[in-house]
């Protein structure tokens, strides 16, 4: 009976200490920083003050350059709050949110020391909380990344009490044209992103509806696979998985030397979009730990790691009876819906059950993964429901269980309880 009563109660994280407030790390260069550290984007220009007339903002166009954006000739003067006095900066739940200029306008643009964005308004009150998305090439980043975002906006965030919101319209935008509506509305794959083609992240926030929880930033950076086993392109980018609070780390069951032959076999010689032909998945370890989880102190990372087997409705050629490798009834092609709390029997048997499998099929894999990260769950998504053929999806669209990794850190991170069910 006490073993009943134990189950029924809901497994809570650890609660976090409420700090007064918490390093920011910019979305945009994960720059990581003190809140007294920003500076500001004056709100007027003088012409007849050199300090606070319209000029170039040699950072901002520096970061611009990075991603192939043109330079922004004339913005407002960039304030310092080093040559503000202490009566001139404003406070809000003790941290440095405005400043007074000389001519007691104030500004409430705060911006990143590193590269001059923009920073989100609940920078520094709250964990500046980061997800990444890191795998080797043709794993489905950039369709993975766009059906996670899709659901979160229209499925989970409805199920948290939440609401999933671009940071800024541009970013808006730009994900509905360039991701959305090509996926979702015309049926056509994405092209893979080029290592030389370097995007601005896309940043949303997951907010939800009681005040009393904190939001948690969203930052989707859709690295060209090749680069993440590239020394100097994942240098680019070792800030942003170094600083990240969460990383969903996905592999494709193609990049597995040990079932792809019987895959391309039992899918025929035009199996799709599946022929995944970048490095295998312990190789994308290696990079990430030759490049910051070594100067760790054991050489292990305790970020929470989501390893998430993408393509799961190929795993369809592989079930049988017998399990050899993937049973017929197996979870991994049945969608789950967790609403409230993440579902700890789902999670549970998923995670299990994926883990066995790549012990099965690439154990040099799950040994690196032990080795080099303290917290790490395995999921198996469908990001489309069925395998695309000559770039095209046929029929709707139907994610299978694409939101869970996601479910898994929010509940990793103290937002969101976790329960067992009978």
């Amino acid at each position: 009976m006490f073993a009943l009563l134990k189950r029924i109660f809901e497994k809570k994280q650890p609660a976090k200490e409420r700090l007064p407030f918490y390093d920011i790390v910019c979305p945009y260069c994960f720059s990581k920083f003190h809140h007294e550290e920003v500076v500001f984007r004056a709100s007027h220009h003088r012409d007849d003050d050199e300090a606070l007339a319209l000029q170039e903002d040699e950072v901002f166009n520096h970061y611009r350059e990075k991603f192939g954006l043109a330079p922004i000739d004339e913005l407002e003067a960039i304030i310092y709050p080093s040559m503000i006095p202490d009566e001139n900066k404003l406070y809000s739940d003790r941290v440095l949110m405005g400043v007074s200029d000389k001519y007691s306008v104030v500004t409430r643009n705060r911006l990143c020391p590193e590269c001059h964005n923009e920073l989100p308004v609940t920078a520094g009150k709250h964990p500046s909380n980061i997800v990444s998305i890191v795998g080797a090439t043709s794993v489905g980043k950039s369709v993975y990344m766009t059906s996670l975002i899709h659901t979160l906006q229209h499925v989970t965030a409805n199920n948290f009490q939440a609401a999933c919101i671009p940071l800024d319209n541009e970013i808006s935008r730009r994900f509905r044209q360039e991701y959305e509506i090509p996926l979702f509305e015309n049926g056509s794959l994405l092209k893979s992103t080029q290592v030389s083609k370097r995007q601005e992240p896309f940043i949303f926030q997951f907010v939800f509806k009681d005040d009393d929880r904190a939001p948690l930033t969203l930052v989707f950076f859709d690295v060209a696979g090749e680069g993440m086993t590239n020394k100097d392109y994942i240098k680019l980018h070792a800030a942003h998985i170094k600083n990240s609070s969460g990383i969903l780390f996905l592999i494709d069951p193609m990049q597995i030397r040990a079932i792809r032959e019987k895959l391309i076999h039992q899918l025929g010689e035009k199996p799709g979009e599946i022929a995944a032909q970048g490095d295998e998945p312990r190789e994308v370890v290696i990079s990430l730990f030759g490049d910051f989880i070594a100067h760790l102190e054991n050489s292990k990372t305790d970020i929470p790691t989501a390893v998430v087997l993408t393509k799961s409705d190929l795993l369809n050629a592989l079930k049988h009876d017998d399990g050899e490798y993937i049973r017929s009834n197996s979870n991994v092609f049945h969608n789950v819906t967790h609403r409230g709390y993440l579902h700890l029997d789902e999670f549970e048997n998923i995670n299990g059950e994926i883990r066995r499998f790549l012990e099965k099929v690439d154990i040099p894999f799950v040994n690196a993964l032990d080795v080099y990260f303290k917290d790490i769950s395995y999921f198996a998504v469908s990001a489309l429901g069925s395998n695309p053929v000559d770039q095209q999806v046929s029929g709707i669209i139907s994610p299978v269980r694409v939101d869970e990794p996601f479910i898994w850190l929010l509940y990793k991170l103290g937002y969101i309880e976790g329960r067992n069910e009978q």
